[in-house]
């Protein structure tokens, strides 16, 4: 893994989208898992003005809420609609997002996988990291072999969610969401985290025990991972970590 230690949120945001976007200068019809939530918000931004055509690319989303609908303001479908697809030039016949309302979820969760594999697997992956370590929604104990599922939402992602929907009541209570099997089969993976409230898990993912018990560890066994984080999530990592890469926005990668 590598570790890339942005100035502020601006910073990691402008850095992930310039990832993104050589992609897919390099390979039009390259295939993104994206994240939702806060975190990657300002790379949604960056890439919304950024100069590259998306027409071309197929992207899966990593989760959505079991029993929204897709009007819900909540939903992840109405997320990515109003924060990238609705102002950039993507085919919406390529965007992919598990449809939280499927009569039956186990099914829904096979065709999603089917459909990864038929566009050729994922080219680059973008993670958020949750407060107890999960990726996706997989959260503490989920098995480093599973795949796209319905799960259930720990109390502390209810808890961390619930900002979003105003109490902890109103948060659905599961989900389905991409495997840590499937996220691992990616290429490439970007991991973004951001702000002091994420510093403790971020050193646990990056320096503490390979273990189920922290989701985000596995990324250590994967081949090709940058973490892209600010000043204010590195601030408990040891310094031979990132003393020697600076980053300046405009490096290549």
């Amino acid at each position: 893994m590598r570790l890339v230690i942005c100035e502020d949120y601006a910073a990691m945001s402008a850095a992930a989208a310039q990832i993104v976007t050589d992609l897919v200068r390099q390979k039009p019809n390259a295939v993104l898992c994206l994240p939702t939530g806060s975190t990657p918000l300002g790379f949604y931004k960056e890439l919304r003005t950024a100069s590259v055509s998306l027409a071309e690319v197929t992207t899966f989303n990593l989760d959505e809420y079991r029993g929204l609908t897709r009007e819900h303001d909540q939903s992840y479908y109405h997320f990515m609609q109003e924060n990238l697809f609705d102002h950039v030039d993507i085919d919406l016949a390529k965007t992919n997002i598990p449809n939280g309302m499927a009569p039956d979820p186990e099914a829904e969760c096979a065709r999603y996988e089917a459909a990864i594999e038929a566009a050729g697997g994922i080219d680059v992956a973008l993670l958020g990291l949750g407060h107890n370590g999960h990726i996706g929604f997989n959260e503490p104990g989920t098995p480093w072999d599973a795949r796209t599922r319905r799960v259930q939402l720990a109390p502390k992602t209810i808890e961390a969610n619930s900002r979003f929907f105003g109490s902890s009541e109103k948060v659905p209570t599961e989900a389905l969401t991409m495997g840590i099997g499937t996220i691992l089969e990616a290429k490439q993976i970007l991991l973004l985290v951001s702000g002091e409230g994420k510093a403790e898990i971020l050193k646990q993912v990056l320096e503490g025990q390979l273990t189920t018990a922290v989701p985000g560890s596995v990324l250590r066994t994967h081949p090709n991972v940058i973490a892209l984080v600010d000043k204010a999530a590195a601030k408990s990592i040891a310094e031979p970590w990132w003393a020697a890469q600076p980053i300046a926005v405009g490096t290549s990668y």
